[in-house]
């Protein structure tokens, strides 16, 4: 089981209902999306920041881990906005810092949103939620697998990884480099290969298409719902007056 699946499954506000924390995390991201970065976009990263780590108490060094890579992204694509080159060679763009600050803050609060949500609720959870709305069945399964097949292929990685650590092939630099090439040159072939042999896996088990899933479904709760809609309006009302 992956850190996030485990956490996913451990965490104080695993038993929420979905409703809650679904509107939560959309309501807080279209605040996001739709007011002024300043300071709407900065209280949204601490609210759900603080829902997470002191409300669903989620591990903070789990959740550094999951917003790590985000982040780095992020910041490689502020500096298409900070920084331009011209004849005079690199420089700062015009408002590029209020450009990139603003994009930053508003990037930073919706990985907030979407980490709150991924951490607090099982996959199975989330795919029920979508098939109590309506969605397709064959859209629906084909996000479980997707999901199933990434964490497949991280494992997959991991086992190479140590295979190549074992005969070693990570002593020197020039190795770990050849070593390196060799893993991404063969991780599809063998993560598909062993996607394969869970599809023939499943046929054998009388697999018709649908995945079936254990999946807890708590009442609404009145006074949790009405809790998430104070927190927003309060959210709203920092926006639009600060």
């Amino acid at each position: 089981m992956s850190p996030i699946d485990r956490v996913a499954h451990l965490n104080r506000w695993r038993s929420r209902p979905l409703s809650e924390k679904a509107l939560l995390t959309f309501g807080m991201l279209l605040l996001d999306v739709t007011l002024p970065p300043y300071p709407t976009a900065l209280t949204v990263a601490i609210v759900m920041t603080l829902a997470a780590l002191a409300g669903a108490r989620v591990p903070i060094r789990v959740w550094l881990a999951c917003a790590a890579a985000p982040t780095g992204f992020l910041l490689a694509g502020t500096l298409s906005l900070l920084l331009q080159v011209d004849g005079h060679g690199l420089s700062l763009a015009p408002g590029g810092p209020a450009a990139a600050a603003g994009l930053a803050c508003r990037s930073e609060a919706g990985l907030a949103c979407l980490l709150f949500l991924s951490l607090t609720t099982p996959a199975s959870d989330l795919v029920a939620g979508l098939r109590r709305l309506g969605v397709p069945a064959e859209i629906t399964e084909m996000a479980l697998l997707t999901y199933r097949f990434l964490f497949l292929l991280a494992d997959t990685a991991a086992a190479m990884n140590a295979a190549q650590a074992a005969r070693l092939g990570h002593v020197g630099v020039r190795r770990r480099l050849r070593s390196l090439g060799g893993l991404i040159a063969n991780l599809l072939p063998r993560a598909l290969d062993r996607a394969r042999r869970l599809e023939i896996g499943l046929a054998a088990r009388g697999w018709n298409g649908e995945l079936r899933v254990l999946s807890r479904s708590a009442p609404r709760s009145l006074p949790g719902l009405a809790t998430v809609l104070l927190i927003e309006t309060a959210t709203a009302t920092i926006g639009l007056l600060t």
